[in-house]
């Protein structure tokens, strides 16, 4: 398909990750597919999750296409924006339509980015998942690869004011090795293995971060922080 509006979006969101004096540390690069579909689940922190995610898919040549509620393809500016880079759009009164837009997509070869814990953590840490990934990646026969970003949550967050100021906040992106889920397979044990590989890779990504989470706002309160206490 042609890509007239992903090229200068990225190009746009580089130079906004440069004024904010962003430090990038991407582990796990090996292990994004250069051919062929895949679910790209990723945990949820903050409202810029989704481009900095992108962002590490770059080098290896891959765009994501990313399942996102409907209000935002209606928003009059954005809008027109998601279309053009051939994001999904979800209506969550009813998801079938998305369901099957986003298996086509997978059977075609595309990354299809999915936020399965379905809203951000205001807690910081990996909320209870919904099923549609394991079930699309069964469905699309296509491996899941559970992606971490943790940082994000600084910038801009839910019911915190966001902090656009430059400084040079570091973030990282960590990308898991592709997970195989056999059609046959109960999906709801499936969907506690991912949660599960996303719990291991988030406290591992957490355990090297460079900047201490004792006190902090951004910070679970496993860590010390002053993030609200998780709701599961």
């Amino acid at each position: 398909m042609a890509e007239l509006v992903y090229p200068p979006v990225i190009r746009t969101a580089k130079l906004f990750w440069r004024y904010l004096g962003i430090k990038f540390t991407i582990l796990g690069q090996e292990n994004i597919p250069h051919v062929g579909g895949a679910v790209i689940a990723i945990n949820h922190i903050g409202y810029l999750d989704f481009a900095l995610a992108g962002t590490a898919y770059l080098p290896a040549k891959r765009y994501i296409r990313f399942m996102a509620k409907r209000e935002i393809f209606d928003n009059k500016f954005a809008g027109p924006l998601m279309r053009g880079m051939h994001h999904i759009n979800v209506d969550r009164a009813n998801g079938s339509a998305s369901f099957v837009t986003a298996l086509r997509a997978l059977k075609s070869g595309e990354l299809i980015g999915i936020f399965p814990e379905a809203t951000i953590s205001k807690s910081f840490e990996i909320k209870e998942l919904k099923t549609g990934v394991v079930r699309l990646a069964m469905g699309a026969g296509v491996p899941v690869i559970p992606t971490i970003v943790w940082g994000s949550q600084r910038i801009w967050t839910k019911g915190v004011p966001r902090n656009l100021r430059r400084r040079k906040t570091p973030i990282t992106i960590s990308i898991g090795k592709p997970m195989i889920f056999e059609r046959n397979e109960d999906v709801a044990a499936a969907e506690q293995m991912l949660r599960q590989t996303m719990i291991s890779m988030l406290h591992e990504v957490q355990g090297a971060y460079p900047d201490a989470h004792e006190g902090q706002r951004w910070a679970p309160l496993r860590l010390g922080g002053t993030a609200p206490a998780p709701l599961n």
